[in-house]
C-alpha cells in the first residue's frame, strides 16, 4: 500500500504552450507502485486554462472544487464539485476555469505501453 497526502506532493506548472495559471500534482504513479493508471490533481486559477490538445488515452475527470469549462470535440460543459465526466481517446479537449476561486479536479488516465 501507498499513502501520502497532498500537502507532500509537489505542484508543478502545467508546461503546455497557452496554458495560464494551470498546476498539477502526481499523486499516484508507476513509481509508487500502480502499473495501470497514474491519478493527477490538476488546479486551474480564475481565468486560468489548458488548451486544446489530444491524446491517444482516456480521461477519467472527477471535480472536487470550483466549476470551469471542459471542452471536448465541439462541445463544451459547465461542470462543478461532484460533477465527473469520461474523455475519449483521440478527441481534442480543454479546461477553462469560469469561476472566481481555483478549480479543481482529478484526472486519472492509463498508462500505455
Amino acid at each position: 500500500m501507498y499513502h501520502n497526502n497532498i500537502n507532500n506532493v509537489k505542484k508543478e506548472k502545467v508546461e503546455m504552450e497557452g496554458a495560464v495559471g494551470a498546476w498539477i500534482q502526481w499523486l499516484i504513479t508507476k513509481e509508487r507502485g500502480a502499473a495501470n493508471y497514474a491519478m493527477r490533481l490538476f488546479t486551474i486559477e480564475p481565468d486560468g486554462k489548458i488548451p486544446r490538445h489530444q491524446h491517444p488515452w482516456e480521461h477519467e475527470i472527477f471535480v472536487l472544487e470550483g466549476t470551469g469549462i471542459i471542452g471536448c470535440c465541439e462541445e463544451e460543459k459547465e461542470v462543478k464539485e461532484g460533477d465527473f465526466l469520461y474523455i475519449e481517446p483521440d478527441v481534442p479537449h480543454w479546461y477553462r476555469n469560469n469561476g472566481d476561486k481555483p478549480w479543481k479536479f482529478l484526472c486519472i488516465i492509463p498508462y500505455k505501453d
